[in-house]
């Protein structure tokens, strides 16, 4: 069965609410440890089945976001998710309360109980209605961002496909192209702020209610973030700061010199080569085609999986009108199948987004039989399986890029450098927001504008007053829709950047590493996932300048200017 024959049935909330009632008050009279591990047993086949809907809604409604059918359905579950959240938490309450809970914490691991202690922290009936308000205002803002139709050059794009304009060769092109998707957003500015806002607001005071300061550490609760807090994430902001800000400063001067400009604009940053950035040598297809070889000569494991993929057409990676931005990884537990979303565009990002994703898929296939609670591991944990599936491709590369493979290697590798200080100013913006949550939208822009200067001092924009008052931002879904999730992406980062100097050394052994590491899914919190990975901690101080001495050497060996 392909996905487009996966049966989509709207979830019944009464029939849930009923069956997870009688779950309840059949736990509580449970006489046995075996009663309570089948009643938990029967509970994850329901979350499954719900789960499974939800899922499907949410991919179709992202593939057309201006289909009625899903439009609807997405509307009706950002309502009744919140309600079937409540008897979720109910269920794992008497779950904590069990007579048998050592026999239930053997049976099922202790993680488990961990995360339903954070589960019932985070949630209260009375926050409902906020988080169906939440739910609306992340749905709004996806349709607002896949709206998008900006005129340029004769043609209509939307965000995804503008994208490909800020590595043209011609600056001109690049800043017309900067200024055409500048000049949406300022259309829009008044939407944005209001949205973010009203997001800011609802947050604090679903914080508030829940007996929290404020929305930061409900944040981290929230992703079961057991293992460190607020104050372990500036230390960590810190290291990049000291160590990464001003070897990138390095890389972009040297950058400029390749350039052969005598400043560097802002949109000028997407142009790696003058001689043009490594492009796949391919459409779909080919990039598919290509996948498959790779996946096929990784290893049996990797092969079993893409075929799958390929096979029930699990991905659909080109940019459509009304399709919503970005990329994901999701999973439809009923039919054991991860799925993949992009948005092609021509550029190199296009294998980046397919290995990324591809890497999340991997680790959810290796890992789909644990319990539901397992599959997936806290998301810091998860990008760690994205980002280094991107570096374990780099002995298939060749396949994509053909001759422009060693640019493509030097572009990948620094550009993964590139992008750390800029993923922990997201990450101290939304701490500063959130500490303050009564700053004005201007206090918010200037804020970001500020902290851009900090991490990205290289940043001119002095050809666009628009994004000079600090809103490149708006573009930035995560700070909208999933708030502090993207210092996710740098932990992993520096994470795969170990695998990274291991496949250096020893492809196999770093390929097994990782393996392993998947098959783990999420039945290990973050820490413990890099534990026994034996990968160094990013939080310790020290780990990010021993992390980065092999990979600057490696860049610092390379003539750049040959490229």
């Amino acid at each position: 069965m392909t996905f487009s024959e996966y049966p989509y049935v709207r979830p019944n909330i009464d029939e849930i609410k009923d069956q997870l009632t009688k779950l309840v008050d059949a736990f509580k009279d449970a006489t046995t440890p075996f009663s309570q591990i089948l009643i938990v047993k029967q509970f994850h086949d329901i979350y499954d089945e719900v789960d499974s809907m939800s899922q499907l809604c949410y991919i179709r409604h992202s593939l057309n976001t201006s289909d009625d059918f899903y439009k609807a359905e997405q509307e009706y579950l950002d309502e009744v998710g919140p309600q079937i959240q409540e008897f979720v938490v109910n269920f794992k309450q008497v779950l904590l309360q069990s007579k048998f809970r050592k026999d239930l914490e053997k049976e099922f691991g202790t993680l488990l109980f961990k995360q339903a202690e954070l589960e019932n922290k985070v949630f209260k009936p009375d926050i409902i209605p906020l988080l169906q308000q939440e739910n609306k205002l992340n749905t709004e803002y996806s349709r607002l961002i896949s709206s998008a139709k900006i005129e340029f050059e004769g043609n209509i794009y939307n965000l995804s496909q503008m994208r490909k304009f800020t590595t043209d060769l011609n600056r001109d092109t690049r800043k017309r192209a900067s200024l055409a998707t500048s000049k949406w957003f300022e259309s829009h500015e008044a939407e944005f702020d209001k949205l973010y806002d009203d997001m800011v607001k609802i947050r604090h005071e679903m914080a508030l209610k829940l007996g929290y300061k404020n929305f930061i550490q409900l944040a981290y609760d929230r992703f079961q973030r057991v293992d460190y807090d607020a104050k372990d994430v500036k230390g960590y902001r810190d290291q990049v700061y000291q160590e990464i800000v001003p070897f990138v400063a390095s890389l972009v001067e040297r950058k400029k010199a390749r350039l052969g400009l005598d400043e560097l604009k802002h949109y000028d940053l997407g142009l790696t080569f003058l001689s043009g950035n490594p492009t796949p040598k391919g459409d779909k297809v080919f990039q598919v085609e290509k996948a498959r070889k790779m996946y096929e000569e990784m290893s049996p494991e990797t092969h079993k999986f893409f075929e799958f993929m390929v096979q029930n057409e699990l991905m659909d990676l080109d940019s459509k009108p009304n399709k919503d931005g970005g990329g994901y990884c999701t999973f439809i537990p009923k039919f054991d199948s991860p799925f993949i979303f992009a948005n092609f565009n021509g550029t190199s990002g296009d294998v980046d987004v397919l290995t990324h994703e591809a890497g999340h898929a991997f680790q959810v296939y290796m890992s789909k039989d644990l319990l539901p609670e397992y599959r997936w591991p806290t998301m810091e944990a998860a990008e760690i399986h994205s980002v280094s599936m991107e570096f374990l491709a780099w002995p298939w590369i060749h396949y994509f890029f053909e001759e422009d493979t060693p640019k493509y290697k030097f572009d990948h590798l620094s550009g993964a450098i590139e992008f750390l200080p800029y993923g922990v100013l997201v990450d101290e913006f939304q701490h500063q927001v959130f500490e303050n949550p009564n700053r004005t939208p201007e206090e918010r822009k200037a804020l970001w504008r500020e902290l851009e200067k900090k991490y990205l001092p290289f940043k001119d924009y002095s050809e666009d007053p628009f994004l000079d008052k600090g809103t490149y931002w708006f573009r930035q879904s995560h700070i909208f829709t999933a708030p502090f999730y993207y210092i996710d992406y740098t932990l992993a980062q520096v994470l795969a950047f170990q695998f990274w100097n291991l496949s250096q050394e020893n492809y196999e052994e770093a390929f097994n590493k990782y393996l392993e590491l998947c098959k783990l899914g999420g039945s290990y919190s973050f820490v413990g996932l890099v534990q026994k990975a034996k990968l160094d901690n990013p939080f310790q101080s020290g780990t990010i300048k021993r992390t980065m001495e092999p990979i600057k050497a490696y860049l610092n060996s390379i003539d750049d200017k040959k490229l």
